[in-house]
């Protein structure tokens, strides 16, 4: 017989059930970026992707990028995260902005995701043609912690410049694009997938010119570092703008050795099936060149043994 107080305690089981099954449930944190970058919608793309509800669900975090990445990943905080490949070749080795810090011995890669231009922006009509003419020149390169103020200063480097023969700046992409609007700055760096919102506005408004990294400089740099790679922004990438050759780091997708081996492996397959594909087809065009046969382009640090062995299945490494 079906009484109120049978249905009620019914209704208590289903919620208690739930309840454990929501306990029982496996989180896989990504941490991203800021909302207004690429990292952000390409991580809901793959956190949809690699869920399997109600055992195993992935949710992307918004966060203040690759360096904050790296910290939170190596505290245990969260179980992986998008960083930029010198970023993490820097936290891996004890170098670059990890220069006397404590290496994270314990960061691991599950797979490079897509390439990351170094873009040189410079005011349209300023004469700057190549990194030799920002000699003299109002530059930002970028705010002080960050990895493409590195990444800037070594390419000056390459060049024989230094930060005292510029009128140099060190400025967030945000205020580096509204000085550049105020005629108060003639060029700026930045490290993204293009287009990069904020330097489409830019060419749209005030106009732009994408200066070239290239020639033998630019080589010695790819040869000399394992995180630089050689790269091209095709024309149209930005309004009315022609493109230019450059080098980029990548957007590496990591974690820790902290993390079990069947779990990274099972992302590491998830993400490269056939329907993963499909879903990043219908994302930003960053998304598109996340591909298999490219999975391990400018991987700056050791695999987690959990991806090295999906990647040894598919024959990509021995």
């Amino acid at each position: 017989m079906i009484t109120r107080r049978s249905v009620l305690a019914a209704a208590m089981a289903s919620v208690g059930t739930a309840a454990a099954r929501a306990q029982d449930a496996a989180y896989f944190r990504i941490l991203t970026g800021s909302t207004a970058g690429a990292y952000f919608p390409i991580g809901g793309l793959i956190a949809s992707a690699i869920s399997n509800p109600p055992g195993f669900v992935a949710a992307t975090i918004v966060s203040n990028g690759s360096v904050a990445n790296v910290a939170a990943v190596a505290a245990g905080s969260a179980q992986s995260a998008f960083v930029q490949s010198d970023v993490a070749y820097w936290a891996y080795s004890g170098t670059g902005l990890y220069e006397n810090r404590p290496r994270v011995e314990t960061l691991r890669a599950i797979a490079n995701l897509y390439p990351e231009s170094i873009q040189l922006v410079a005011r349209k009509g300023s004469g700057i043609r190549s990194v030799a003419d920002l000699r003299g020149k109002r530059v930002s390169l970028d705010e002080p912690g960050s990895g493409t103020l590195v990444d800037a200063r070594m390419i000056l480097a390459a060049y024989g410049l230094g930060e005292r023969e510029l009128k140099a700046e060190y400025l967030s992409v945000q205020q580096a694009a509204d000085r550049f609007r105020g005629d108060m700055l003639d060029a700026f760096f930045n490290v993204s997938g293009w287009p990069q919102s904020t330097i489409s506005s830019l060419a749209a408004g005030v106009g732009i010119d994408l200066v070239p990294i290239a020639g033998p400089e630019a080589a010695k740099l790819v040869d000399r570092h394992k995180f630089f790679v050689a790269d091209e922004i095709p024309d149209g990438a930005y309004q009315g703008v022609p493109g230019v050759k450059t080098i980029s780091v990548h957007a590496l997708w990591v974690t820790s050795t902290k993390q079990p081996d069947d779990v990274i492996y099972r992302v590491t397959s998830s993400l490269w099936t056939a329907a993963t594909h499909k879903l990043l087809e219908s994302g930003p065009a960053r998304a598109h060149d996340i591909r298999l046969e490219t999975a391990l382009v400018g991987v700056s640090i050791p695999l987690h043994a959990g991806a090295e062995r999906f990647y040894k299945e598919k024959g990509l490494i021995k």
